[in-house]
Protein backbone atom coordinates (compact mmCIF):
# COMPACT_ATOMS: atom_id res chain seq x y z
CA UNK A 1 0.00 0.00 0.00
CA UNK A 2 1.33 3.64 -1.25
CA UNK A 3 0.24 6.55 -0.02
CA UNK A 4 0.51 10.48 -1.70
CA UNK A 5 1.93 12.02 1.76
CA UNK A 6 2.45 15.33 -0.45
CA UNK A 7 -1.46 15.74 -0.66
CA UNK A 8 -1.96 15.23 3.09
CA UNK A 9 1.33 17.69 4.20
CA UNK A 10 -0.68 20.34 1.62
CA UNK A 11 -3.70 20.31 3.59
CA UNK A 12 -1.67 20.01 6.49
CA UNK A 13 -0.35 23.12 5.36
CA UNK A 14 -3.50 25.14 4.40
CA UNK A 15 -4.58 24.77 8.22
CA UNK A 16 -1.18 25.80 9.63
CA UNK A 17 -1.02 28.80 7.63
CA UNK A 18 -4.96 29.80 8.14
CA UNK A 19 -4.12 29.37 11.92
CA UNK A 20 -0.46 31.27 12.40
CA UNK A 21 -1.09 34.72 13.37
CA UNK A 22 3.22 35.53 13.05
CA UNK A 23 3.25 33.70 9.64
CA UNK A 24 6.22 32.22 9.98
CA UNK A 25 5.57 28.04 10.52
CA UNK A 26 7.88 24.72 10.69
CA UNK A 27 8.37 21.52 9.97
CA UNK A 28 10.82 19.15 11.30
CA UNK A 29 11.71 15.96 8.93
CA UNK A 30 13.74 12.95 10.29
CA UNK A 31 15.92 12.91 6.86
CA UNK A 32 15.81 14.16 3.34
CA UNK A 33 16.60 11.09 1.54
CA UNK A 34 13.44 9.15 2.25
CA UNK A 35 10.43 10.48 -0.20
CA UNK A 36 7.85 10.13 2.21
CA UNK A 37 9.44 12.37 4.27
CA UNK A 38 10.36 15.05 2.15
CA UNK A 39 6.98 14.67 0.17
CA UNK A 40 4.95 15.26 3.51
CA UNK A 41 7.02 18.48 3.91
CA UNK A 42 7.03 19.85 0.39
CA UNK A 43 2.92 19.81 0.11
CA UNK A 44 2.74 21.13 3.83
CA UNK A 45 5.05 24.31 2.27
CA UNK A 46 3.15 24.58 -1.16
CA UNK A 47 -0.34 24.38 1.14
CA UNK A 48 0.68 27.28 3.02
CA UNK A 49 1.98 29.28 0.12
CA UNK A 50 -1.76 28.83 -1.50
CA UNK A 51 -3.58 30.05 1.37
CA UNK A 52 -0.74 33.01 1.94
CA UNK A 53 2.05 33.42 -0.73
CA UNK A 54 4.35 35.29 1.72
CA UNK A 55 4.60 32.89 4.60
CA UNK A 56 7.67 31.88 5.96
CA UNK A 57 8.53 28.22 6.35
CA UNK A 58 11.49 27.08 8.24
CA UNK A 59 12.47 23.82 7.16
CA UNK A 60 14.74 21.32 9.18
CA UNK A 61 15.60 17.75 9.00
CA UNK A 62 17.01 16.40 11.91
CA UNK A 63 20.29 14.23 10.89
CA UNK A 64 21.74 12.52 7.64
CA UNK A 65 22.18 9.24 9.43
CA UNK A 66 18.90 6.98 9.08
CA UNK A 67 20.02 5.16 12.57
CA UNK A 68 19.11 8.35 14.37
CA UNK A 69 16.97 10.47 11.98
CA UNK A 70 13.75 8.84 13.69
CA UNK A 71 14.98 8.34 17.46
CA UNK A 72 16.42 11.38 18.36
CA UNK A 73 13.79 13.47 20.57
CA UNK A 74 16.40 15.72 22.49
CA UNK A 75 17.50 16.71 18.88
CA UNK A 76 13.67 17.27 17.60
CA UNK A 77 13.03 19.04 20.60
CA UNK A 78 15.90 21.86 20.17
CA UNK A 79 14.97 21.95 16.65
CA UNK A 80 11.21 23.14 17.51
CA UNK A 81 12.66 25.73 19.91
CA UNK A 82 15.18 26.98 17.16
CA UNK A 83 11.72 27.10 15.17
CA UNK A 84 9.77 28.89 18.09
CA UNK A 85 12.61 31.08 18.59
CA UNK A 86 12.36 32.02 15.58
CA UNK A 87 8.99 33.39 15.74
CA UNK A 88 6.95 30.06 14.30
CA UNK A 89 3.84 29.49 15.87
CA UNK A 90 3.02 25.84 14.06
CA UNK A 91 5.40 23.26 14.38
CA UNK A 92 4.83 19.71 11.73
CA UNK A 93 6.66 16.99 12.70
CA UNK A 94 7.94 13.86 10.22
CA UNK A 95 10.35 12.60 12.14
CA UNK A 96 9.21 9.53 14.21
CA UNK A 97 10.57 9.89 18.06
CA UNK A 98 12.67 12.98 16.80
CA UNK A 99 9.53 14.77 16.08
CA UNK A 100 7.48 13.97 19.22
CA UNK A 101 10.38 16.20 21.23
CA UNK A 102 9.38 18.90 18.04
CA UNK A 103 5.68 18.67 19.64
CA UNK A 104 7.00 18.53 23.45
CA UNK A 105 8.76 22.02 22.38
CA UNK A 106 5.52 23.01 20.55
CA UNK A 107 3.43 22.40 23.57
CA UNK A 108 6.09 23.92 26.11
CA UNK A 109 5.85 27.25 24.06
CA UNK A 110 1.91 27.17 23.84
CA UNK A 111 1.90 27.34 19.61
CA UNK A 112 0.28 24.80 17.50
CA UNK A 113 1.86 21.42 16.93
CA UNK A 114 1.11 19.23 13.58
CA UNK A 115 1.40 15.40 13.84
CA UNK A 116 2.10 12.59 11.22
CA UNK A 117 0.69 9.46 9.31
CA UNK A 118 -1.75 8.65 12.12
CA UNK A 119 -3.62 10.71 14.42
CA UNK A 120 -1.13 11.57 17.17
CA UNK A 121 -4.26 13.74 19.37
CA UNK A 122 -4.79 10.00 19.94
CA UNK A 123 -1.57 7.94 19.93
CA UNK A 124 0.33 10.77 22.22
CA UNK A 125 -2.49 11.80 24.21
CA UNK A 126 0.07 13.76 26.70
CA UNK A 127 0.88 15.98 23.83
CA UNK A 128 -2.74 16.11 23.00
CA UNK A 129 -3.20 19.84 24.37
CA UNK A 130 -1.70 21.26 21.42
CA UNK A 131 -1.68 19.11 18.18
CA UNK A 132 -4.26 20.62 16.25
CA UNK A 133 -4.40 17.80 13.71
CA UNK A 134 -2.25 15.64 12.11
CA UNK A 135 -1.53 14.47 8.31
CA UNK A 136 -2.86 11.10 8.01
CA UNK A 137 -2.52 8.01 5.94
CA UNK A 138 -5.21 6.32 6.52
CA UNK A 139 -4.39 3.36 7.31
CA UNK A 140 -7.16 1.77 9.27
CA UNK A 141 -9.71 2.60 6.26
CA UNK A 142 -7.15 1.51 3.44
CA UNK A 143 -6.26 -1.82 5.19
CA UNK A 144 -9.85 -2.84 5.41
CA UNK A 145 -10.53 -2.06 1.59
CA UNK A 146 -7.65 -4.65 1.01
CA UNK A 147 -8.52 -7.01 3.25
CA UNK A 148 -12.16 -6.54 1.58
CA UNK A 149 -10.56 -7.00 -1.85
CA UNK A 150 -8.38 -10.77 -1.05
CA UNK A 151 -12.07 -11.82 0.55
CA UNK A 152 -14.28 -11.12 -2.91
CA UNK A 153 -11.23 -11.95 -4.83
CA UNK A 154 -11.16 -8.73 -7.17
CA UNK A 155 -7.45 -7.83 -5.75
CA UNK A 156 -4.85 -7.68 -8.39
CA UNK A 157 -1.31 -8.02 -7.71
CA UNK A 158 0.96 -5.37 -7.48
CA UNK A 159 1.45 -1.91 -5.64
CA UNK A 160 -2.09 0.07 -4.94
CA UNK A 161 -1.47 3.89 -3.90
CA UNK A 162 -3.49 5.94 -1.86
CA UNK A 163 -4.62 9.64 -2.47
CA UNK A 164 -7.43 11.43 -1.81
CA UNK A 165 -9.21 10.33 -4.83
CA UNK A 166 -9.58 7.10 -3.79
CA UNK A 167 -12.54 4.97 -2.40
CA UNK A 168 -12.38 5.39 0.75
CA UNK A 169 -10.10 8.22 0.60
CA UNK A 170 -6.14 6.87 1.30
CA UNK A 171 -5.53 10.58 2.88
CA UNK A 172 -6.68 13.46 5.13
CA UNK A 173 -6.11 15.50 8.12
CA UNK A 174 -6.92 14.94 11.64
CA UNK A 175 -10.32 16.17 13.36
CA UNK A 176 -9.59 19.15 15.24
CA UNK A 177 -10.78 17.85 18.25
CA UNK A 178 -10.29 20.46 21.22
CA UNK A 179 -9.83 22.85 18.84
CA UNK A 180 -12.71 22.35 16.66
CA UNK A 181 -14.70 24.89 18.61
CA UNK A 182 -11.71 27.68 18.81
CA UNK A 183 -10.78 27.79 14.96
CA UNK A 184 -12.52 29.70 12.65
CA UNK A 185 -15.19 27.22 10.55
CA UNK A 186 -13.38 28.74 7.43
CA UNK A 187 -9.47 26.67 8.22
CA UNK A 188 -12.46 23.06 7.75
CA UNK A 189 -14.07 25.15 4.64
CA UNK A 190 -10.60 25.38 3.30
CA UNK A 191 -9.42 22.24 4.12
CA UNK A 192 -12.32 20.92 2.48
CA UNK A 193 -11.80 22.82 -0.82
CA UNK A 194 -8.24 22.16 -1.21
CA UNK A 195 -9.22 17.57 -0.41
CA UNK A 196 -11.77 18.31 -2.98
CA UNK A 197 -9.31 20.29 -5.78
CA UNK A 198 -6.68 17.53 -5.11
CA UNK A 199 -9.07 14.41 -5.70
CA UNK A 200 -10.04 15.71 -9.13
CA UNK A 201 -6.28 16.91 -10.13
CA UNK A 202 -7.26 20.15 -10.42
CA UNK A 203 -4.27 21.03 -7.33
CA UNK A 204 -0.92 19.72 -7.40
CA UNK A 205 0.53 19.47 -4.48
CA UNK A 206 3.96 19.11 -5.57
CA UNK A 207 3.16 22.83 -7.31
CA UNK A 208 4.51 25.55 -5.58
CA UNK A 209 8.03 26.80 -4.39
CA UNK A 210 8.69 23.37 -2.53
CA UNK A 211 9.46 20.50 -4.65
CA UNK A 212 8.90 16.65 -3.92
CA UNK A 213 11.66 14.24 -3.47
CA UNK A 214 13.41 13.89 -6.89
CA UNK A 215 11.50 16.73 -8.87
Amino acid sequence: LLYNEAQAGYLAGIVAANISETGVIGAVGGIDSVPPVVNYISGYANGAASVNPDIEVLIEYASTDITTAFNDPATGKSIGEQMIGADADVLFQVAGLTGQGTLEAACDAGVYGIGVDVDQYISLPDLGECIVTSAEKKLKESVQAAIERVADESAKPGNVFHDAAADPPGVGVSPFHDFEEVLDPAVQEAVDEAFDALADGSIDPCEGPQPCFGS
